[in-house]
């Protein structure tokens, strides 16, 4: 399978050699590691600080805040090249930026910026996104969690579930979306800021989860944490709008992470119908397994297209909510089906974990849901033609 068919020709030479690196880094550090940290469920964080030697964790940042003053296109390339290998560190990535450190870039005063992201462009902390609640799925606007002012400090209650890298022992803190009053009758949500090991801030035992055993994911609970009024993160009463924006930006970092695991299982697939002889010939050389392959190639293509365009423009400071969701769906849509196809190629082996294969089939469901389920990026799309 030639390199060339699964790169954007419309790439940059430097993007070019970017995404190289990445790949080379991928294979020869990342995959060696990703059936043992599967199997033990185990962030593997020497992995993540390689990571951050390299600076993946600073790639959309401006230099002046410690990043590599590169784009939202250069962070895809590399949860893209990730997720080919082993898509809990690419999730550990695109976690750590997208909803760790961006909010703090974007949201922040000068001194909450100052202060925790340094460490986060760097690699040497990550940090959580608490939106998701019990109650609170697709329809994150029904947050019960609580903060009020009582004494100049914030008193959070409330708990929050499926909440990547919030629980390892680089983690800083996590920022909590919470109802801070009322305004017109509607809730007004906030962003609060709760470093780890606040008291009265309880991680709960990690998830015992289908896939992405390796990411770091917990329920957390908030029991009248208390913490400086500053660590308001924006504008009071604007929190579920600025993490609306933010949950758009994950989406195009998701789909890059797709179309990857979608591309590994493809060379996974077309690799071994090559080695393996059925009634004394390669299965690659039946028609039946050609044109299986070659749809699994055409999806690959076609979710590479759909990220990389929708990444573009937002790196052009163009609307690209729609695009997003289109990525999306593309390709989480490509991921899940080139995982079931890539197994049923592999027969028995497919249904051993020691193969990427079976990795991919379980990892990639969850992209189907999080970050804005399958349903809810065809409610965008329908919105985009006037029909909601």
């Amino acid at each position: 399978m030639s390199e060339n068919t699964l790169i954007d020709p419309s790439l940059t030479d430097e993007e070019r050699e970017l995404s190289a690196m990445l790949r080379s880094f991928a294979d020869d550090v990342v995959a060696p590691r990703s059936y043992e940290a599967d199997r033990t469920r185990t962030l593997p964080l020497d992995v993540v600080a390689q990571m951050g030697e390299l600076g993946l964790f600073g790639l959309p940042f401006p230099e002046e805040v410690g990043g590599q003053g590169g784009d939202y296109f250069s962070l895809c390339l590399a949860v893209e090249a990730l997720g080919r290998v082993d898509q809990s560190m690419a999730i550990t990535l695109e976690a750590a930026v997208s909803l760790g450190a961006m909010p703090i870039f974007r949201f922040g005063t000068a001194e909450q910026r100052e202060r925790w992201l340094p460490d986060l462009v760097a690699g040497r902390a990550l940090a959580g996104f608490g939106l998701t609640e019990p109650e609170a799925g697709s329809d994150a606007g029904a947050t019960r969690t609580t903060a009020r002012l009582d004494d100049g400090a914030w008193v959070v209650n409330g708990s929050k579930q499926f909440i990547t890298n919030s629980g390892t022992d680089i983690t800083r803190f996590v920022t909590v979306t919470a109802v801070t009053g009322e305004s017109q009758g509607k809730k007004e949500i906030s962003t609060i800021i709760v470093p780890s090991g606040t008291p009265g801030f309880h991680v709960l035992p990690a998830y015992d989860k289908v896939g992405w055993h390796a990411s770091d994911t917990h329920p957390l609970a908030f029991d009248d944490v208390r913490v400086p009024e500053d660590h308001l993160l924006g504008e009071r009463g604007r929190g579920f709008a600025a993490f609306l924006h933010i949950l758009d930006e994950g989406r195009i970092a998701i789909a890059a992470l797709a179309t990857g695991a979608a591309e590994g299982c493809l060379k996974a697939a077309v690799e071994y119908s090559r080695s393996r002889n059925v009634f004394g010939s390669p299965l690659s050389s039946r028609q039946s397994m050609q044109f299986l392959l070659a749809r699994m190639q055409l999806r690959v293509h076609n979710a590479r297209l759909a990220w990389h365009h929708a990444a573009r423009l937002r790196d052009a400071g163009r609307p690209f909510k729609t695009e997003a969701a289109i990525a999306k769906l593309t390709a989480s849509d490509a991921a899940m089906d080139n995982a079931r196809d890539a197994t049923q190629v592999f027969g028995g082996n497919g249904f051993m974990n020691e193969f990427a294969v079976a990795r991919h089939y379980r990892d990639s469901k969850i992209l189907e849901i999080g970050e804005g389920t399958t349903e809810v990026q065809l409610l965008v799309i329908a919105r985009s033609l006037g029909l909601v």
